[in-house]
């Protein structure tokens, strides 16, 4: 069954509603796709280290969760991330982080996925983070 682009968004927001977590860190599902996904977040003082930056696990969490979205929809079952890794190049500086995952390798059993996360500050996108992820079929 094929579904709109907004249709396709719209289930994406309920899944993201679902994840008790992603709303206390207030994610916002701004992208979705069959393998590609946009995630946004308000990068707050509550979500910031003792320098101001954002903190690593509020970067690592975004780019988990869009490289899950990413696989899932790309493969089209329930899915887990089996596991990732994260390159933090630079300090999440600004106002909103932004993670862009993409499914990279898909087959019936798992997706390899890769995220960028930039910090978004006075217009401006800095990367902030690279990470890549296997996601695999649930159950």
């Amino acid at each position: 069954m094929t579904v709109s682009p907004e249709v396709f968004l719209a289930m994406g927001r309920e899944v993201l509603g679902q994840q008790a977590f992603s709303t206390l860190l207030g994610a916002e599902l701004t992208a979705l796709s069959p393998g590609q996904v946009e995630l946004r977040l308000a990068l707050t003082d509550q979500l910031k280290q003792q320098n101001g930056f954002a903190h690593g696990g509020v970067i690592s969490y975004l780019a988990d969760n869009a490289l899950t979205f990413a696989g899932g929809t790309a493969m089209q079952v329930p899915v887990l991330t089996s596991e990732f890794k994260i390159n933090y190049v630079r300090p999440g500086v600004g106002d909103r982080l932004i993670a862009r995952a993409s499914a990279l390798a898909v087959s019936k059993s798992q997706a390899v996925c890769r995220c960028e996360v930039f910090a978004l500050s006075g217009g401006e996108e800095k990367l902030c983070a690279l990470a890549q992820g296997t996601i695999v079929r649930q159950g």
